[in-house]
C-alpha cells in the first residue's frame, strides 16, 4: 500500500497490465515489451520496483485481465509466463534477477504483481522483433520514465556505470556503481 501511495518515480513504475491492451480490449505483445523495458531500465540503473496491476495514479486494478489470457490463471503460471517473456527479451541471466511477489495492498483490494529489481552486475540489453528482424537496445531510468539510449550514449553509460575496479578485473566481473 505504501508503494502505491508513493507514486511513480525513478525507482517505482506502475503498469495497469502486462499482456492486455486496455484501449483495444485485446492481448497485445506491445504491453509485454513495455514491461520488459521497465525491468531492463531498473536493472541498468539504480534498481527499482515495477507494480503490474496498478494504474498511473497508484490504484490497485488487479491482474484479472492478464490472467484471463492464460490457460491456467494463477499466480504461479503468471510468474512462469513473466520469467519466460523476460528470458526471451532480456536473456536468462537477467530474467532470473528480479524478485517477483504477489500482494494485495489492503482488505478487498485486488492482488498486484510486484517485480523488485536490484541493479544488475553487468549491462542488460532488450531484444525485440522489428520489421522481420530484431533490434537490441540499452534501457535506463531517466526520472520517472524508461528511455532507450543511442549507441554512443549506451557505450558511454556502460563505461561509466560498470567501471571495473582492480579486484573485478582479476575476478572477471564488473561491479555496478
Amino acid at each position: 500500500a505504501a508503494l502505491l501511495r508513493a507514486r511513480e518515480s525513478d525507482r517505482v513504475e506502475f503498469k495497469e497490465t502486462a499482456r492486455w491492451n486496455v484501449r483495444e480490449s485485446r492481448k497485445d505483445a506491445r504491453m509485454e515489451i513495455a514491461v520488459a523495458k521497465s525491468v531492463a531500465a531498473f536493472l541498468n540503473s539504480r534498481g527499482g520496483t515495477l507494480v503490474i496491476g496498478a494504474d498511473d495514479t497508484g490504484a490497485a486494478i488487479g491482474l484479472e485481465r492478464d490472467m484471463a489470457t492464460m490457460r491456467t490463471p494463477d499466480h504461479d503460471r503468471f510468474e512462469l509466463w513473466l520469467r519466460d517473456m523476460l528470458s526471451t527479451a532480456l536473456g536468462r541471466n537477467a530474467a532470473a534477477q528480479p524478485r517477483i511477489v504477489f500482494a494485495s495492498p489492503g482488505d478487498g483490494t485486488p492482488t498486484v504483481c510486484v517485480v523488485v529489481c536490484r541493479p544488475a552486475p553487468r549491462p542488460v540489453y532488450l531484444t525485440q522483433p522489428k520489421d522481420g528482424g530484431s533490434i537490441t537496445d540499452l534501457w535506463v531510468r531517466v526520472g520517472n520514465s524508461s528511455r532507450a539510449l543511442g549507441v554512443d550514449e549506451a557505450v558511454e553509460y556502460v563505461a561509466r556505470h560498470w567501471r571495473p575496479s582492480p579486484s573485478t578485473l582479476v575476478l572477471g566481473r564488473p561491479s555496478a556503481r
